[in-house]
């Protein structure tokens, strides 16, 4: 029996190809990555970081009763319907009702005031909230919560806008890193808290307005507006802050 010829295996010259074209598609997935990567909608980039910070309560009421809502059409991943019940203003609208309402503070300040306003109030505005920061060297005497007087009228005014509204209202009070002494308060918890109180007391009180729609905190020297120690750095961080939460896009 004739022995059967064992024919030696071509070597292929062309596995290269395999590998290669392995490289060739990972080469296009990376530039297709770093393409989509480049192409970010800041707009929606910043609706995402608040709605994140509304829902972790670094900004706004937080929870999920009241979630900012995204603009864009369903063809982008639709939008959130707005609960029944709750009235919302188009961005734009609620962007020019609050500059009306910063401008009418401020012409009441200015008519009241004969110092230089800022001193005394200073209004932050964003695109759905509304901040008044009152210096509590100028409404408060040292160590203490009781509202001064003379500060009164200037309360008046801020508070009839506010109230206004119909809206909820959030006072938070502040103090600096200095430890309240020689006074009746434990320490700068106590003092803050009391005097974001006596705000919250006197609107309701004074304006008629509805207590749940008030809100008070005291955060003593834990959030202060300026790390410095200079006496103008501690006065900026003593103040009681008004604030107003807009209802989100629909």
């Amino acid at each position: 029996m004739a022995k059967r010829q064992h024919h030696e295996e071509h070597e292929n010259h062309e596995r290269w190809l395999v590998s290669y074209a392995d490289f060739i598609t990972l080469l296009f997935a990376f530039f297709v990555v770093l393409y989509a990567t480049s192409r970010v909608d800041n707009k929606k980039m910043a609706q995402v970081v608040n709605s994140i910070k509304f829902a972790m309560h670094f900004k706004g009421d937080g929870g999920i009763e009241r979630a900012n809502r995204f603009e864009g059409p369903p063809t982008e991943g639709g939008r959130c319907r707005a609960q029944p019940g709750s009235e919302m203003l188009p961005k734009t609208k609620r962007e020019e009702q609050l500059q009306q309402l910063r401008k009418r503070i401020e012409r009441q300040l200015n008519r009241l005031l004969q110092t230089r306003p800022q001193t005394h109030v200073k209004i932050d505005v964003e695109h759905d909230h509304l901040g008044v920061r009152l210096s509590a060297s100028h409404f408060f005497d040292q160590n203490t919560a009781a509202i001064r007087p003379e500060m009164i009228p200037v309360l008046d005014a801020i508070a009839t806008e506010l109230v206004a509204l119909g809206m909820p209202i959030r006072i938070e009070g502040y103090t600096d890193e200095n430890r309240a002494s020689a006074s009746r308060f434990r320490d700068n918890w106590d003092l803050s808290a009391s005097r974001a109180a006596a705000v919250a007391s006197y609107i309701q009180s004074a304006h008629d307005f509805d207590g749940k729609l008030l809100g008070a905190a005291g955060y003593g020297s834990t959030r202060p507006l300026t790390d410095g120690k200079t006496a103008a750095a501690r006065e900026a961080n003593r103040r009681v802050e008004l604030l107003v939460q807009f209802p989100g896009d629909p």
